[in-house]
């Protein structure tokens, strides 16, 4: 009989966690964002969302870390999505250098999140997931225009 353990989320130190190693937990994520409607009016609402996931391996992410529903894992499908993962979401305005903090959000139990903030300026949007035990660190990030007048 073997031990199976459910990868979950973890605090943000353990982001730094040596054992995130990719190459060695096998946990390697990937998040993809979009901001839409692109270009965006001034004050309206725009809609951020995205999906994140892990890179399937033998229907296990390593000995001690299971996928939920690794059946769904098939070699033609190299990515599972991962649910109930935080993924934190910044704003750099453009010609500025420094992040933002928008908002927390939580992905769905199929791995996809979203939410929705007033457009303000020009700018690079930007959603982090900070790494979990066996689970790497990754984000993604999308540019979007902003056009009409401030009042």
């Amino acid at each position: 009989m073997g031990a199976t353990m459910v990868a979950t989320a973890a605090s943000p130190a353990l982001a730094d966690d040596p054992g995130l190693d990719p190459d060695v937990a096998g946990g390697r994520t990937s998040l993809h964002l979009d901001a839409s409607p692109e270009p965006a009016w001034r004050g309206k609402p725009i809609t951020l969302s995205g999906k994140l996931s892990v890179q399937c391996d033998a229907d296990y992410i390593s000995g001690l870390v299971s996928v939920h529903h690794a059946d769904t894992c098939k070699k033609q499908e190299r990515w599972h999505r991962l649910a109930w993962k935080r993924v934190v979401i910044l704003f750099q305005p453009a010609g500025s250098g420094k992040w933002e903090y928008v908002d927390t959000v939580r992905t769905s139990g199929k791995g996809y999140f979203s939410t929705k903030v007033p457009a303000r300026t020009s700018g690079t949007w930007r959603a982090v997931f900070e790494g979990a035990r066996w689970l790497s660190p990754s984000e993604g990030t999308d540019w979007l225009k902003v056009i009409g007048h401030r009042r």
